[in-house]
């Protein structure tokens, strides 16, 4: 599920990052996405930019550009 927007409504846990981007990654550890954390996709923007998550029991938005660096595995 790399790189993909999941459907609103779906919950995905975060398996890694993307290699490249440390800054961004670094941003996205300090807002408590973390290898193994669970996020449901709550919104997207018309445009598709921004997206809005549920996270560790709070909403949060990011960029396309931030999510893209998430690499998301299904929840069972």
């Amino acid at each position: 599920m790399e790189n993909t927007l999941p459907k609103m409504g779906t919950t995905v846990r975060v398996k890694s990052f993307a290699r490249g981007d440390r800054a961004g990654r670094e941003r996205l550890l300090t807002m408590g996405l973390t290898p193994g954390t669970e996020l449901t996709v709550t919104r997207v923007a018309p445009m598709g930019d921004p997206i809005e998550i549920r996270v560790r029991g709070f909403a949060l938005s990011l960029r396309r550009d931030e999510f893209a660096l998430l690499t998301l595995e299904a929840v069972d």
